[in-house]
């Protein structure tokens, strides 16, 4: 199948269509566009030099937040309680230090400033959000995304300290699960983020929840956690209920 090549035309070809996972480039990164690529189970990931490249992998992780899994050792560290867990209240810094951190692999990153200001105007308008977790007063954790009905799109995550990005995944899955939220897209499979609980599931399971989940409204606007909601999360549950790879 050829890969589309989208113009000024706000619309993307039906996601069955993506070869290997991709299916178009070209187009911008407006808010309507990208609103409307999310809705359809579309992410942009470029690099630099490329042109925008828009995605819809044959498989999918992601998390249901009942199933987020936080081990043993990661209660324990929960119960230390010694971080403080924000939402929305530093979004521009979180992304930046997403972009700026180093990647197993890679040579540079694919948040380029076209997409930190993309998301950010994202942000501005209610639609994309940031767990930030602090530890006296400095950021050293952090996770962003986008909301739109019963679904929370992640982009990015990044970690000063150890296991804070898994804090931050942790208090999403679990304010997402109090919100009656349906699911984390975590877009690609990783090993860390297996260990957290998410699965893969295929285009076409995910399509159907998508369907489904955007029938919610959207928690629209800036987020407030729940005041307990770390220590929510060091309330292990007995058994695992999320599959890995």
């Amino acid at each position: 199948m050829p890969v589309y090549r989208i113009g000024l035309e706000k619309r993307f070809p039906p996601v069955r269509h993506a070869e290997n996972g991709l299916l178009a480039y070209g187009g911008d990164l407006s808010v309507e566009r990208l609103l409307l690529a999310y809705r359809q189970g579309i992410f942009p990931w470029y690099s630099e030099g490329d042109p925008i490249l828009w995605w819809a992998p044959e498989e999918r992780m992601i998390i249901l937040p009942p199933e987020i899994h936080i081990s043993r050792r990661l209660a324990r560290i929960l119960r230390q309680n010694h971080w403080e867990v924000k939402a929305d209240t530093c979004f521009d810094c979180v992304i930046q230090c997403c972009a700026s951190a180093p990647r197993k692999d890679e040579g540079g990153t694919w948040i380029l400033p076209e997409m930190q200001q993309a998301y950010g105007e994202l942000h501005r308008k209610g639609y994309a959000h940031s767990i930030e977790l602090f530890n006296c007063g400095a950021l050293v954790g952090g996770l962003y995304g986008v909301s739109l009905g019963g679904v929370f799109f992640g982009e990015s995550m990044f970690s000063r300290e150890s296991n804070a990005s898994k804090v931050c995944l942790a208090v999403l899955a679990r304010q997402c699960e109090r919100w009656n939220m349906d699911m984390i897209d975590c877009q690609l499979w990783t090993e860390h983020l297996a260990s957290m609980g998410a699965r893969l599931v295929m285009r076409a399971t995910f399509m159907g929840a998508l369907r489904m989940a955007l029938k919610r409204p959207t928690r629209r606007g800036a987020w407030t956690l729940d005041g307990d909601i770390l220590a929510a999360c060091a309330t292990r549950r007995q058994t695992r209920l999320g599959g890995t790879k």
